[in-house]
């Protein structure tokens, strides 16, 4: 039997893989040109047979250690990215970014912390209506997104974070996520009322339902 599997060998080795710091030179090239981080599985695809990325990986990530970009992991993608102490030459580029309301900054916290989530449950916890506004401004820039329905009656959509979300707070997953009890020592968060009590949403959910009048709905009444 090893006399038959000897010529599959000799067909998978013909080629030898690149030298490891070959390998180091082509994931860095492509994570440089890449838009978005970049998997494992990915970067196998388009280096030559044999080659090892996650072996390349670990190799850059350690020649990169006190360098101003670092090479992060981003969910299941690897990604460059500034040093965090360098962070303050961006400045130029950060206060463009727009300014959330604390409801939709609790919206957001709520669904990080508990995704999948339906717009019902965000309501339950936060004690308080959800605008409608609220989630189609964090949906359009791509901190959430859709998640699978619920099987329950009605099926109702359920929201998680996304990959932008991460990358954009430095996150691996979700499970790199501040402590609730940070979060509010941060202001992030506030006391509401238990799940389940009678709370009419006060003047702050009003106005900003008046605030995204005519805005599209997500959700049917």
């Amino acid at each position: 039997m090893s006399d038959e599997m000897e010529p599959e060998e000799q067909g998978e080795t013909l080629f030898d893989a690149p030298p490891m710091g070959e390998q180091e030179r082509m994931v860095e090239a492509v994570l440089f040109a890449a838009a978005e981080p970049v998997s494992v599985a990915e970067l196998a695809e388009r280096m030559p047979h044999g080659s090892d990325p996650a072996e390349a990986l670990a190799h850059l990530k350690k020649r990169y250690e006190g360098r101003g970009v670092r090479l992060v992991r981003v969910g299941d993608g690897w990604a460059m990215r500034t040093a965090p102490d360098l962070g303050f030459l961006m400045h130029k580029e950060s206060v463009e970014t727009r300014r959330l309301s604390r409801a939709a900054i609790e919206t957001l916290a709520i669904i990080a912390y508990h995704q999948p989530v339906t717009r019902a449950e965000i309501e339950e916890i936060r004690g308080v209506s959800v605008s409608r506004g609220t989630i189609d401004l964090l949906i359009e820039m791509e901190w959430i997104r859709f998640g699978r329905r619920r099987m329950t009656p009605g099926r109702p959509v359920t929201f998680v974070v996304t990959q932008e979300f991460l990358d954009h707070f430095g996150l691996e997953s979700a499970r790199d996520l501040p402590g609730l009890k940070e979060l509010r020592a941060a202001g992030l968060l506030e006391s509401r009322p238990p799940p389940g009590a009678a709370a009419m949403p006060g003047p702050e959910a009003e106005a900003e339902e008046e605030a995204t009048e005519g805005q599209s709905e997500l959700f049917e009444d």
